[in-house]
């Protein structure tokens, strides 16, 4: 009996619209993220009369803004990701990132995606033909519908009488 590998297929994917909810989701988490830290800092500021935390932030220029959001997105998406295969976003969407074969990403493919959302472009990388974005393609992931992946990784399970990987 041959032993077939599961396998993404196009019918899985997350679609752009879903993609884009949750790049719009995840954003205005990381920004309350941002603001509750701020908030937080000048809090502790403010009970122990010590202003130097909250003056620093107050102090920050543009850049060295940019450069505390792009920390935080870092963590978040990393985080998130890895312990879960999802961030806050997609568990709204119901999608969740998995590799080809549907086996949960490595820490690597994790670090990978991460690190390539960095990239300014990364966000229009969407505006192809695809639904894969440039942190999918360069990580080896995909972001699936998880009740359809779930259903046809358990029908294919059955059918080629392979046990869950």
């Amino acid at each position: 009996m041959e032993n077939k590998k599961f396998t993404v297929t196009d019918d899985l994917l997350a679609s752009k619209s879903q993609r884009l909810l949750n790049f719009i989701i995840d954003v205005l988490i990381i920004y309350i993220i941002a603001i509750s830290i701020v908030a937080t800092i000048n809090i502790i500021g403010d009970t122990t009369n010590s202003y130097g935390a909250s003056n620093w932030i107050k102090s920050l220029s543009l850049i060295e803004n940019l450069f505390f959001g792009l920390i935080i997105l870092f963590f978040y998406y990393l985080f998130t990701e890895m312990y879960f295969s999802r961030t806050f976003a997609k568990y709204f969407t119901k999608t969740i990132v998995i590799r080809v074969d549907g086996s949960k990403p490595n820490t690597k493919n994790f670090m990978i995606r991460t690190v390539s959302r960095l990239n300014p472009i990364d966000p229009f990388s969407f505006l192809g033909k695809t639904e894969r974005g440039l942190h999918d393609t360069l990580s080896a992931t995909y972001v699936v519908k998880k009740h359809e992946f779930v259903a046809k990784k358990k029908m294919f399970s059955v059918e080629y009488g392979n046990k869950k990987r």
